[in-house]
């Protein structure tokens, strides 16, 4: 036999989803040859078929029910509330592939070549493809995305626990659940379940939800969870699953003594790591810390030739920053002369339950543990106005501005629509504005937004 079939790009990509599509509009209007691998069984990324998109979908759908359940706090006569769980996961689906659709027509318009195949390393240039064939390039981009993270006990694979995959394909809803893990993933699904009459309880590790956030402004979120009817365990170590009586068992430690609750089905939300298997990374002289790619803020690897963008690269599993990633490491790419870098100042993260938690730039906790001297203010949903006619008083929200000179470092809100009143605070942050400057910015009421104003001017009246 002869040498296998070779081609050669200047620049090869590994993964269709946000950051790799990204990177190869990038690097393809730029005027290099650019390849597209992407072996998955559909095209599209985790964002658009198992991520963002499902899940706001079902989340949506369950606070339209929500509301129409509490119609008599605003006077409302509305029947009793039901539904039909398989037209709500049909309109997710129609949803899901109408965003898909215009996905795969982007990564097949020919603006670059979209190969449909595992790869992995052969050497630093050369990857080859599940045919045997080989694909060459200049430059390679590592965009492979991220999965479910391994179960941190042997004993819970005897129960078999759901991913978030599982939950988007359900056929029928369980009468009750368990669901592992107080991240975002975790808790958008408890709440999902427990709206759709779902008994749900949920166990964490750590001491408070969202281990990520200030605790008081993850505490809000708890507390209107618990009102709601979820079952909340925090503070716990997991001490084994098993199967009895037909129903899924878990055992966990809290407050010192062995606990035991029961469900008709167990949710494994512990997170989920880097997609790296199976890529041969050794052979192309790739280091690894932790599980994770060495990187620097260029989005290079310790091969300067090889980059990486989105869930595998971390260290933020968010869509907009893989984009952002991808973009990088495409002009890096094109333009080695001038390279640019990944800034995460304005980092921002959302979790859409209800109520909603988001969060931008640094938190209280960071900014004191890195030594940044801080100035803190904050201020209730509970005692404004527009909210106070929502009937969406739980929360507050909260900035931090350097104690000296009142530039504002971060900003959170817990509270209604917090993912969409972070921006303002992002755009604060982006052109480095102080309280005073915000103070001073223009709110129409009755608003949502204008609440920032209040913790504003109080730190611009306390600096001075």
């Amino acid at each position: 036999m002869g040498d296998p079939s070779c081609s050669h790009f200047d620049v090869a990509i590994l993964g269709g989803g946000s950051a790799g599509y990204a990177a190869a509009r990038t690097t393809a209007a730029g005027g290099l040859k650019t390849a597209v691998i992407d072996g998955g069984q559909e095209l599209g990324g985790l964002c658009i078929l198992r991520g963002c998109m499902p899940t706001k979908a079902l989340l949506y759908a369950s606070e339209v029910k929500h509301l129409a359940e509490r119609g008599s706090t605003w006077g409302l006569q509305i029947p009793k509330v039901s539904f039909d769980f398989q037209q709500v996961m049909a309109r997710k689906a129609a949803m899901v592939e109408e965003f898909a659709s215009y996905r795969r027509e982007q990564l097949q318009d020919g603006r670059f070549e979209l190969i449909r195949s595992k790869a992995q390393f052969q050497d630093p240039h050369t990857l080859r493809l599940e045919d045997g064939s080989l694909v060459t390039a200049d430059s390679i981009l590592l965009a492979t995305g991220s999965k479910v993270a391994p179960l941190p006990l042997a004993s819970l694979e005897s129960i078999m626990p759901w991913t978030s995959d599982d939950v988007l394909n359900l056929k029928r809803l369980p009468a009750s659940i368990i669901v592992l893990g107080a991240g975002p993933v975790a808790l958008e699904l408890a709440q999902f379940f427990l709206r759709f009459g779902v008994k749900t309880t949920l166990i964490q590790r750590s001491n408070q939800l969202l281990s990520g956030f200030d605790p008081d402004m993850a505490s809000p979120l708890q507390e209107a969870l618990e009102a709601e009817g979820m079952h909340v365990h925090t503070a716990t170590r997991l001490l084994g699953g098993s199967k009895k009586g037909g129903m899924d068992c878990i055992r966990f430690e809290h407050d010192g003594k062995t606990r035991e609750v029961y469900a008709e089905a167990v949710l494994h939300g512990l997170g989920r790591v880097p997609n790296l298997e199976g890529l041969n990374l050794t052979k192309a002289g790739l280091e690894l810390q932790s599980g994770r790619l060495s990187l620097n803020e260029r989005m290079q690897t310790n091969c300067a030739h090889i980059y990486a963008a989105g869930d595998c690269a971390g260290p933020h599993e968010i869509v907009h920053v893989a984009i952002q990633q991808g973009e990088t490491a495409a002009h890096n790419i094109l333009n080695p002369e001038r390279p640019r870098s990944m800034d995460y100042r304005v980092l921002v993260s959302v979790v859409f339950t209800d109520p909603q938690v988001a969060m931008a730039g640094l938190s209280e906790t960071e900014a004191k543990r890195i030594g940044r001297r801080v100035i803190c203010a904050d201020y209730p949903f509970n005692d404004h106005g527009k909210s106070m006619l929502m009937d969406t008083m739980h929360g507050k929200v909260k900035l931090i501005a350097d104690a000296v000179s009142g530039e504002i470092l971060g900003g959170a809100c817990t509270g209604p629509m917090a993912g969409e009143l972070i921006h303002e605070v992002v755009v604060a942050i982006h052109q480095r504005m102080t309280a005073q400057e915000l103070a001073l910015v223009p709110h129409y009421h009755p608003t949502l937004a204008e609440i920032w104003t209040y913790p504003a001017e109080d730190i611009a009246e306390a600096i001075g």
